[in-house]
C-alpha cells in the first residue's frame, strides 16, 4: 500500500513538471521557478483544492476516487497508457471499453487551450463536461464549484440539483424546446452505443424519475435532431442577454463534443464577449 501511494505521488509530480504551462492555457510568465505547471494551476485544471493536490503529491491523501484520478489525468494531458498507469497506481481499475469515455486527448486540450479567447467546453457522449477554459467559466459560471456528478448538461436541463440551480437561462433560435429535445436525442444515441455503461443508465433513470419533461421526451416516438450548430441567447447576470453562435464539433475517434461560442468581429455581442474576458469568471472555490 505504501509503495502504491508513493508511485501515485511520484507520477503526479513528474507529470506536473513535464506539462508546459502554455499547452495548458497559462502564460509563460517571468519568474517561474519550476519548468512545468504550478501546483495551484493543476488544482485549477482538475477542479480540486490546492491543499488536496499537495496532500496527494505528498502521499498523505489516500484512496482518491476514480473521478479525482480521471480529472487529474485530463488536467495532466496524459495518453491513454499513462492514464491507465495513474489509475493502477491509485489501486483503481482503468476505465473499461464499452463505457462512455472521459479521456480528452492531449492534442485536443492543446488546441482548446490556444483558443482561450473563445468559450470552449469539452463534453463526453453523455454530455458530461470534462474540460473547459476560463472564458467558458466567465460565460456560464465556473463548473469547478459544482460536484463532479453535477457537471452534466442533461442534469442542468432536467435535474433538480446544483447543476439545474446554477444554469443560466438559455434560449435557442430553433424554438423553446429544441435544445432540450436535442440533448435527449443525444442521450438516446449514447445508450444505444453504450448499453453496458451503468453510470449512463443511472443518469437516464434518475432524470426519468425527477423530470416529467424528460420522461415525455424519452418515450416519444418522433425522432429529434441531435445537438449541433445553433444560435443561443444566454442571459448573463452581469452583462445581460448575449446572442452567440454555438457550434458543436465532434472529435473523431474520441467520442467527444467540443462546444464553442463565437460572435462576429465588431458586433455588439463580440464586445460583450470581450467584456467577459476582461472581467473574468465568477469567483470559484475548487472542491477537495
Amino acid at each position: 500500500m505504501v509503495s502504491s501511494r508513493s508511485d501515485f505521488a511520484a507520477l503526479l509530480r513528474t507529470w506536473r513538471d513535464r506539462l508546459s504551462p502554455a499547452d495548458a492555457g497559462f502564460s509563460m510568465a517571468d519568474g517561474r521557478r519550476v519548468p512545468g505547471l504550478r501546483r495551484e494551476e493543476l488544482a485549477q485544471l482538475a477542479g480540486l483544492s490546492v491543499d488536496y493536490v499537495l496532500r496527494l503529491e505528498q502521499g498523505r491523501a489516500t484512496n482518491p476516487s476514480a473521478q479525482v484520478v480521471g480529472a487529474l489525468a485530463r488536467a495532466l494531458q496524459l495518453s491513454r497508457a499513462e492514464r491507465d498507469q495513474l489509475y493502477r497506481s491509485a489501486e483503481l481499475l482503468p476505465p473499461q471499453d464499452g463505457k462512455v469515455s472521459t479521456h480528452v486527448p492531449p492534442g485536443i486540450q492543446r488546441l482548446a487551450a490556444r483558443l482561450g479567447d473563445i468559450p470552449i467546453g469539452v463534453f463526453t457522449a453523455d454530455w458530461t463536461l470534462v474540460w473547459w477554459n476560463t472564458t467558458w467559466s466567465a460565460l456560464h459560471g465556473d463548473p469547478a464549484t459544482l460536484p463532479t456528478a453535477e457537471r452534466n448538461l442533461a442534469r442542468a436541463l432536467f435535474g433538480n440539483g446544483a447543476a439545474h440551480a446554477s444554469m443560466l437561462p438559455v434560449q435557442s433560435e430553433r424554438g423553446p424546446d429544441a435544445f432540450a429535445e436535442s440533448i435527449v436525442a443525444d442521450l438516446k444515441d449514447a445508450v444505444s452505443r453504450y448499453p453496458r455503461d451503468a453510470q449512463l443508465g443511472r443518469l437516464v433513470q434518475e432524470l426519468r424519475e425527477v423530470s416529467d419533461a424528460f420522461a415525455r421526451l424519452w418515450t416519444a416516438q418522433t425522432a429529434a435532431a441531435q445537438h449541433t450548430t445553433d444560435r443561443k441567447t444566454i442571459r448573463h447576470p452581469q452583462i445581460g442577454d448575449i446572442l452567440l453562435d454555438c457550434d458543436v464539433l465532434v472529435v473523431p475517434g474520441a467520442d467527444l463534443r467540443m462546444v464553442t461560442y463565437t460572435a462576429a468581429s465588431g458586433s455588439i455581442e463580440a464586445g460583450k464577449l470581450d467584456l467577459l474576458r476582461v472581467t473574468g469568471s465568477r469567483t470559484a472555490t475548487p472542491l477537495p
